[in-house]
């Protein structure tokens, strides 16, 4: 998954680290038991040093829990979270799809900020209860101070952090477009990412300082997904209200399991067709797995008239499988997230319709582009 690393799973939700976050736990780390050994120097550098890493585990872990925040009420909504994957910007909760209304998507967004908020106030309160003093009242108000800022940074109006949700959702209310809230959302995140880069850049290049190069980088993070944002929701808009069944393949490669190896060589490998592979269904249409012209050659071509396909056909996987109902923005999703080039597009009672290439699918968007360019 990108290179990250599965840890667990979190209240049956997958839990993954990008190896970007060992370099940042690392920073934080270092940085917060120095900054501890400079206000406590009573306090050795080995127990400075422990501190500093339950400092950054605790802070690591309230980033968790603002994407369990998110994740809880996506659940409820009837949402599966795939992931949630802590990298070097924070964490981030992978949903199967999106709200079905803007009501739900507020909600959703608004989760997180309010759960770093409330762990601000309960590390704020138990410091006054116990009235803490020295390093454990300084963890907690780094706790309580951090929470607060993450709060604030993600409700930032501008997608992809919480705000831009936030603002998607109201804008979808009110045009009743989804889409149109993706995109107004998605241009205020490309503008904050400006604004960021060039309080990053100005002073380095004025005056060879660093000190705002965090904000350089999430300059660039926020035009990066911003942009991918709007560009996905101008793909999801054009494809509105179609379905797999509109991008099968005509003719697509669709052979009888009771052909044999003779058959099938002379009708359909032969005879030019360009297909590597080809669908296998039974008397009823239904799909019942696939044979591709190399796995002719497993066979002697002595006993390719009384074999049959059925009998060196390869099954299927149903993940490569969908109904033809299913609205073609899902099906994007769903070949985008298993990488695949082609899905089967089956109907009622599992008879197969055809197949549907991915190919056919930017052919389709190519074509409206033209007719209706943004």
């Amino acid at each position: 998954m990108n290179g990250t690393i599965r840890v667990g799973n979190l209240f049956g939700i997958p839990f993954y680290i990008h190896p970007s976050w060992f370099l940042v736990l690392g920073l934080v780390t270092w940085t917060y038991s120095s900054g501890l050994m400079g206000q406590f120097p009573q306090l050795s550098g080995g127990l400075a040093l422990v501190l500093g890493l339950m400092t950054a585990l605790l802070l690591f872990a309230s980033v968790v829990a603002h994407e369990l925040g998110h994740s809880f009420v996506a659940l409820r909504q009837g949402i599966d979270v795939k992931s949630i994957t802590l990298f070097i910007f924070g964490g981030l909760a992978s949903l199967e799809k999106e709200s079905k209304t803007p009501g739900e998507a507020f909600w959703v967004a608004i989760a997180g900020p309010l759960v770093s908020l409330l762990i601000c106030g309960l590390t704020t309160g138990i410091g006054y209860a116990t009235a803490a003093t020295g390093p454990l009242a300084a963890i907690l108000g780094v706790l309580a101070a951090v929470n607060l800022a993450l709060a604030l940074f993600n409700l930032i109006p501008g997608l992809p952090l919480d705000g831009g949700n936030i603002l998607k959702a109201l804008v979808w209310k009110i045009t009743g477009n989804p889409y149109k809230g993706v995109t107004f959302a998605s241009r205020v995140g490309q503008i904050f990412g400006w604004v960021a880069i060039a309080t990053g850049l100005i002073p380095l290049l004025l005056f060879g300082s660093f000190a705002n190069i965090w904000n350089l980088l999430v300059g660039f993070f926020l035009l990066q997904n911003a942009g991918n944002a709007a560009q996905f929701a101008k793909v999801q808009e054009k494809l509105t209200g179609l379905t797999a069944a509109d991008v099968v393949t005509p003719n697509s490669p669709i052979v009888s399991l009771h052909l044999t190896l003779r058959e099938f060589a002379d009708q359909r490998i032969l005879s030019g067709e360009s297909w590597e592979r080809f669908l296998v269904t039974d008397d009823a249409g239904q799909l019942v797995g696939a044979i591709a012209s190399y796995d002719l050659r497993t066979i002697p071509t002595g006993e390719w008239s009384e074999t049959q396909i059925k009998q060196v056909m390869r099954p299927i996987a149903e993940s490569t499988t969908v109904e033809s109902d299913k609205p073609l923005v899902e099906v994007v999703q769903l070949l985008e997230q298993q990488q695949l080039s082609a899905l089967n597009v089956i109907g009622e009672n599992g008879v197969l319709v055809g197949i549907l290439e991915k190919a056919a699918i930017i052919q389709l968007l190519q074509r409206r582009s033209q007719f209706n360019p943004a």
